[in-house]
């Protein structure tokens, strides 16, 4: 699980990628799920909790650059 302090020192475009990362590998859960075959179900709320906590610094940087 990924702290809001350590995300907020990448920069956007590796937020990004990171979220893409994140969004496969939900994906990939949910197909192992389909199939009966995952090991830690826990996994589906850590990677959702992940891309929420992204989107959000996304979207705080976005809000902040047009204050400006």
């Amino acid at each position: 699980m990924m702290k809001v302090k350590d995300l907020r020192e990448f920069t956007d475009d590796e937020l990004a990628n990171k979220e893409k990362q994140l969004k496969k590998d939900l994906f990939d859960l949910n197909g192992q799920r389909q199939l009966g075959r995952v090991e830690k179900p826990a996994n589906f709320r850590h990677i959702k909790k992940d891309i929420a906590r992204i989107l959000t610094v996304l979207s705080q940087r976005k809000n902040n650059g047009q204050k400006n």
